[in-house]
């Protein structure tokens, strides 16, 4: 049996539980196997047990394939599985784009109005998800991802947004549904999301970063590598043009745009990956003026960024503020970890928004107020800077600690609550994940494939 209020738009439901009782959500005994089917298409031949059987079957297969594919450690495998697991279901097949999460307006604080839809492909969530995919052995979804791009960029003409739609969609108007109460009666409940216009000059270091990557490692044919060039000589044009002015930065802080040091940190990994794939290409004109432009924004931030007063950089030039994307500096190669301007800045971070076991992003006040809840990515954040920095035990005990805050099936949101660790935020998020992922790595360290054996 199935059930569709509009044809056009129809979802089917087959069931040998009886239709009505599912839809009437009446209690079910199940004396025995049954089976629920979901499809997009009606099926035009008799769908009984033995079929679903066959395709739950053939899933799990795929799945496990999948799952062998990918590089195995001798630690922490089981959390790495999971979220390698996530960040795939969190791929679109089709085209190569990656979701932040599958779930809109779960709040960051309960009763809050940090309430957003996350269900779109952010280049800088994309990027660093592919990232983490290329790293642990999954060059394909990589090179999917890279022809999203390529097609995003062509049809714009040389531009593009923070964000899409899954299929490339452009329009992502933001709506509010007063009709709905919302998580735990946390309204409002949005759909689409106003960041979509917004400008974000960091989005420029992650996308090149892992373009940079894809050429290093899976270059593809002569007419993908062109296609790619072109690609890399629109974005170290557009960074040249926007690196001086200010944006919204990495949180998207609806408010006035300010200069903030992250984002000139990542609009120079943009240009310096630049300038590595024009020499990969014998381009000696390009890496020469992308290079000195680089140079010219690092002096910049150094000069800028930096505060004395508080001995650390700061979240933006015009503040005194701390914020965690400072502790990417080093991540990104654009300071070392035994600079002791970085390891003052870490001990800064960390004296500020380290709270109860968890990160802040940032205590400054914004336009919803000051943040009250953790956001999961920056402790794993803190445990990489503290790793780097030589504080390997105490960044190990944090990330076993933490690993402890998953849900039962190993999954993370964007936020927990300080004092209970309750998830908060849209759930799983791909962000949280892929730094499970790249954090354990720290600690752990690969298994030849000649000496695994599975479980």
């Amino acid at each position: 049996s199935y059930s569709a209020l509009d044809e056009n738009k129809a979802v089917y439901l087959y069931t040998d539980l009886g239709l009505e009782k599912v839809m009437n959500g009446e209690e079910l005994i199940l004396d025995r196997n049954h089976y629920l089917l979901i499809s997009a298409h009606q099926k035009l031949i008799e769908v009984n047990f033995g079929l679903v059987h066959l395709e739950y079957e053939r899933t799990k297969v795929y799945w496990l394939n999948w799952n062998n594919r990918s590089r195995k450690y001798r630690e922490y495998q089981r959390e790495i599985t999971r979220s390698m697991l996530v960040l795939k279901l969190l791929t679109f097949e089709f085209t190569g784009a990656v979701l932040a999460a599958v779930t809109t307006s779960i709040p960051e604080t309960i009763g809050g109005v940090r309430n957003w839809d996350y269900r779109f492909c952010w280049l800088r969530d994309a990027s660093m998800s592919l990232e983490t995919l290329m790293l642990t052995g999954h060059k394909e979804g990589a090179r999917r991802f890279i022809s999203f791009i390529r097609r995003i960029i062509r049809s714009e003409y040389g531009t593009f947004q923070i964000m899409y739609g899954i299929r490339g969609e452009k329009v992502l108007t933001e709506e509010v549904l007063p009709e709905l109460s919302g998580f735990e009666n946390s309204r409002p409940v949005r759909i689409g999301n106003g960041a979509y216009n917004q400008k974000q000059n960091d989005s420029y270091g992650y996308l090149m970063d892992v373009i940079y990557k894809y050429y290093l490692y899976y270059p593809g044919n002569q007419s993908e590598v062109e296609e790619v060039w072109a690609m890399v000589k629109i974005i170290a044009y557009s960074v040249i043009q926007d690196w001086r002015k200010p944006d919204k930065g990495i949180w998207e802080i609806r408010g006035e745009d300010q200069h903030f040091v992250f984002s000139k940190v990542m609009c120079w990994v943009a240009l310096d990956r630049a300038v590595a794939v024009a020499r990969m290409m014998n381009e000696e004109v390009y890496a020469a003026r992308w290079h000195q432009e680089a140079e010219s924004i690092r002096e910049d931030v150094l000069q800028k960024g930096w505060k004395t007063e508080l001995d650390s950089f700061s979240q933006a030039y015009g503040n005194l503020e701390m914020d965690s994307s400072l502790l990417l500096m080093e991540r990104y190669g654009f300071i070392a970890a035994s600079d002791e301007r970085y390891r003052k800045t870490v001990k800064a971070v960390k004296q500020a928004l380290y709270h109860q076991g968890l990160m802040y992003r940032y205590t400054a006040h914004d336009d919803f107020g000051v943040p009250t809840s953790a956001f999961t990515i920056c402790t794993f954040w803190l445990i990489r800077a503290l790793y780097v920095v030589g504080e390997k035990e105490e960044a190990k005990s944090i990330f076993d600690r933490v690993l402890t805050y998953a849900n039962a099936v190993g999954l993370f949101s964007e936020d927990m609550d300080f004092n209970t660790k309750a998830l908060l935020g849209n759930l799983p998020q791909a962000y949280s994940h892929l730094a499970v992922v790249n954090t354990a790595l720290l600690f752990s360290e690969e298994i030849p494939a000649s000496a695994y054996i599975m479980p």
